[in-house]
């Protein structure tokens, strides 16, 4: 199978024209006429990713995170972004990522995290290509909850031993919005949506500043979108019964950011 016909079934769920202006979605390394054998599914294109690539005999990488996200202007073995190139164009490995696309679709990122929470009724929160193509969800609990159970759940769900959150609000949460990875800027939408909660990542100081009655919780980069690793796999698999992907075996422990 040439690395083309997987990338195809990918940009079918979601395609590459979806991807932010500043994005670098879509193929990063090699040549899409390559032939593919086996495909590693993770979420960051590292070099451990790359080594076990090799090791498992998988000769395409697919990520969410570009391994190319702003222009390079060295290719160095001691920069961690170098030593992945090197290593993956040293294996002959064509690496593809799929990130704001998929973040925008039906089923994609933001989605994924809303099936983890229990939301139901779920629908966009920022909607850009149509009322289901946009960054964030929204959707209601099965029953309202104390904002400190609430807070437990995305605790529990999102598999997180810490969350950072503004004051806890006295109101019970019915509606939970959320966008996987950073998503300061869609506090104005959630609010919008009538959330009693906010869920993302990567919120700076003074955004914890809310108005009384929302509020919001950190948690974290990677806990509010590692469940795309999983649609990525059921996507290939999906469209080709018979192909496979392999997940990497330390896709549950590749977090960055270490809790002490």
């Amino acid at each position: 199978m040439k690395a083309r016909e997987i990338i195809a079934a990918i940009e079918e769920f979601a395609p590459a024209y979806y991807q932010s202006e500043h994005d670098n979605t879509g193929l990063q390394i090699g040549s899409p006429d390559q032939e593919v054998h086996s495909v590693l599914i993770g979420f960051d294109c590292t070099e451990a990713l790359v080594e076990e690539a090799v090791r498992r005999g998988c000769d395409m990488i697919i990520n969410h995170h570009p391994l190319i996200y702003r222009p390079v202007s060295r290719i160095s073995p001691e920069d961690p972004t170098g030593a992945a190139i090197i290593a993956a164009v040293r294996a002959g490995i064509v690496v593809y990522a799929s990130h704001t696309a998929i973040d925008k679709v039906t089923g994609g990122v933001s989605w994924a995290t809303a099936s983890r929470l229990g939301l139901q009724n779920v629908r966009t929160l920022a909607p850009e290509f149509g009322e289901n193509v946009g960054f964030g969800a929204v959707g209601g609990l099965p029953e309202p909850l104390p904002a400190a159970e609430a807070v437990e759940l995305v605790k529990s769900r999102l598999g997180t031993p810490f969350v950072r959150t503004s004051p806890l609000i006295g109101v019970p949460v019915k509606t939970v919005a959320l966008c996987g990875g950073s998503g300061t800027s869609l506090i104005p939408a959630a609010l919008k949506a009538g959330a009693q909660m906010y869920v993302c990542g990567d919120i700076s100081y003074h955004y914890f500043f809310v108005p009384e009655g929302f509020m919001v919780v950190d948690a974290g980069h990677f806990e509010t979108e590692i469940e795309i690793v999983k649609v990525l796999s059921d996507t290939i698999r999906k469209k080709f019964p018979n192909f496979v992907p392999l997940v990497s075996e330390n896709v549950g422990r590749a977090n960055p950011v270490n809790y002490l």
